[in-house]
């Protein structure tokens, strides 16, 4: 669909379908996590689909990995690298401008990669510590037990 035929979106529209307030959307303009929507005569923001998609999709790098904006706004930097070199990529293009191409998306996903174990090993970490507490806390419970099974009835 040409832009002039996409169909566009309030901001009030855009934060109902995607769950976020509207402060939350200016704040994604903000931080660079969404594009500056376009705007009508009266400065209303407007939205397509494609934004709707990436509040959506940052939402989840959020919920799911627990994501800092920061390391979010690089990930979603990362995808768009990666769809501007398939847009590029041409399949009559020599091997040396197609291995390129190929490097620098294993460097984009390499990045991302990067950015997802970092974050998956502070949770191993987090989890180990609180499997610690866990055993700790059933074994001071099973003592208790212990003592109270052993203390003569009043």
């Amino acid at each position: 669909m040409a832009d002039s035929e996409e169909a566009y979106l309030q901001i009030g529209e855009v934060a109902e379908r995607t769950g976020v307030t509207q402060r939350t959307l200016r704040f994604y303009e903000e931080k660079g996590l969404l594009r500056p929507p376009t705007r009508m005569d009266g400065g209303f923001r407007l939205y397509c689909e494609d934004d709707v998609r990436r509040v959506k999709h940052v939402r989840r790098l959020q919920d799911l990995l627990g994501l800092t904006l920061a390391e979010i706004k690089d990930m979603v930097e990362a995808e768009e690298m990666l769809r501007e070199l398939k847009a590029q990529y041409r399949p009559d293009a020599d091997v040396s401008e197609k291995k390129r191409q190929l490097r620098k998306a294993i460097d984009v996903v390499t990045h991302q990669h990067n950015i997802v174990s970092q974050k998956a090993e502070q949770m191993s970490e987090m989890k180990t510590q609180l499997d610690e507490r866990l055993r700790t806390f059933s074994r001071w419970m099973t003592e208790l037990e212990r003592v109270e099974r052993k203390a003569p009835v009043a």
